[in-house]
């Protein structure tokens, strides 16, 4: 099963479905070949799963109110923070929103003197029992919890036969049994998946998508009348089969046992309308600058690649002038963003003078003559200038006028930003960092979605929670 999902993984990555950062899950900490890695990739494309300043810490304990987030997260609960009727979670704690909700579908409990205990950490045996009771396995006691999680292919026990019941559990491992629970494809070898309930697909176009939420990448789309298989539900979404063997999700609004019902149509996000370009600056065989044995063709697409990361846990439709190594001419950038509809255009570069030139900078085309989108451009600029200067502490070159091809031909908010400069040796050093790359890729999403919440009055204010963020102030 394991090898299905991952061989579905690379089909995705082969048709530019799914990001792909420096390594598979985008976290520092967790490298290609990391034990958990395909089930916390899988866990973070879906916004299940977090990390902090690019590291995941799968070695650090899961806390009850970070258990009952992630939880939370897989069923779609509703996390919007509340009072609960625990007297040590008020509204301000982060998963308040999730315990509360959960405690409503009788997943979690607290203890007899009215407390959660939010921080205190989560136990093996207790984790069985959470996934027993979200995913409706029915056990009812620790020992029945884990003998589920190890016939279902779930868990594994410990070298010493145990299931290590008392144990604390690590994020890692948290993640591992959490994504084999939501996605069979993942799950150990063993024991066959029944598909027992057949419905029909009723609504016109339905997205077949790779996890149980809006956030997980599209693998096909059904038509109406499609017959399924459902093997089991997560929350709202159901692990169906189509008759051509595909395995994958759907949302179960959107079944029905027979044909007979009216068309429904499936709810569009009307940000997902909203299409975001990408522009990587050179690829082979242009190099562009070049210092301390490094070319800014590596330095930017490795920053774009990790810009796309954050751009695909939105509905936000982000599309890559390039993802390889290879040059695309400058007219083919801007032909590419209209062809698939741009609404804005970013691109992406590093400087070089003399060596001591320093900071970032960011440009829009200011003669209307040809782009006409100046006040969107400045805009735009302004807030990804604010943005990079604020996580990379650079020296503050400014947003200026630039007679670049590929803002001034775009026929939409169009900008080219200078991350540092690369012949400049403190510039150089967060350029070569993954770390530093990703930080910038923060910033140019964040600017992004400061420019849409104030310039554009878009409702993003959700999409700052992706990565714990807020909107800035209003610069422009």
């Amino acid at each position: 099963m394991k090898f299905r999902f991952l061989l579905s993984i690379i089909v995705l990555l082969s048709f530019g479905l799914i990001a792909t950062p420096a390594s598979a899950s985008g976290f520092t900490d967790i490298g290609d070949t990391h034990r958990a890695k395909d089930e916390i990739y899988f866990l973070s494309t879906g916004q299940i799963v977090n990390g902090s300043n690019g590291y995941f810490y799968p070695d650090r304990e899961v806390t009850r109110a970070e258990a009952a987030a992630m939880i939370g997260r897989s069923l779609n609960l509703n996390g919007t923070k509340t009072n609960t009727i625990f007297k040590d979670v008020g509204s301000g704690n982060f998963a308040s929103g999730y315990i509360q909700s959960a405690v409503n579908k009788k997943i979690i409990s607290g203890y007899n003197d009215g407390t959660f205990r939010p921080n205190v950490p989560v136990t093996r045996g207790e984790m069985a029992l959470l996934i027993s009771r979200a995913f409706q396995y029915n056990a009812t006691t620790v020992s029945s919890a884990s003998s589920e999680l190890m016939q279902r292919g779930i868990a594994q026990g410990m070298s010493n036969g145990s299931f290590g019941a008392s144990l604390s559990i690590k994020r890692a491992d948290f993640s591992v049994f959490l994504a084999r629970a939501i996605n069979s494809g993942l799950r150990l070898e063993g024991q066959s998946l029944l598909f027992p309930e057949k419905k029909y697909v009723n609504t016109n176009i339905l997205n077949f998508r790779s996890g149980p939420s809006v956030n997980y990448p599209v693998i096909d789309k059904l038509s109406y009348g499609i017959p399924v298989e459902i093997a089991y539900k997560i929350g709202d979404w159901g692990y169906v089969r189509t008759l051509k063997g595909q395995e994958g999700f759907l949302h179960m609004d959107f079944l029905s046992d027979d044909l007979s019902g009216p068309i429904i149509p499936e709810p569009v996000d009307p940000l997902s309308e909203e299409v975001v370009v990408l522009d990587a600056g050179h690829g082979k065989p242009d190099n562009g600058a070049s210092a301390f044995g490094i070319y800014e063709k590596d330095v930017v697409l490795a920053t774009a690649l990790k810009a796309e990361k954050y751009f695909k846990q939105t509905p936000l439709n982000v599309k890559m002038t390039r993802t390889t190594d290879n040059k695309v001419e400058l007219e083919d950038r801007v032909s590419y963003a209209k062809q698939v509809g741009g609404d804005l255009f970013i691109s992406i570069h590093a400087n070089s003078f003399n060596g001591s030139a320093h900071g970032s900078e960011t440009y829009y085309y200011g003669i209307a003559s040809t782009n006409p989108n100046i006040d969107q451009s400045q805009a735009l600029a302004t807030y990804i200038q604010e943005r990079l200067l604020t996580a990379w502490g650079t020296t503050d070159r400014g947003v200026k006028h630039g007679n670049f091809h590929v803002i001034r031909e775009n026929t939409m908010p169009a900008v080219l930003t200078e991350l540092g400069f690369i012949d400049y040796k403190p510039d150089n050093d967060k350029l070569r960092s993954s770390y530093w790359q990703d930080q910038a890729a923060k910033a140019i999403f964040l600017g992004t979605l400061d420019y849409y919440y104030h310039y554009e009055k878009k409702d993003v204010l959700k999409l700052y929670d992706t990565v714990g963020a807020k909107p800035s102030s209003k610069l422009h």
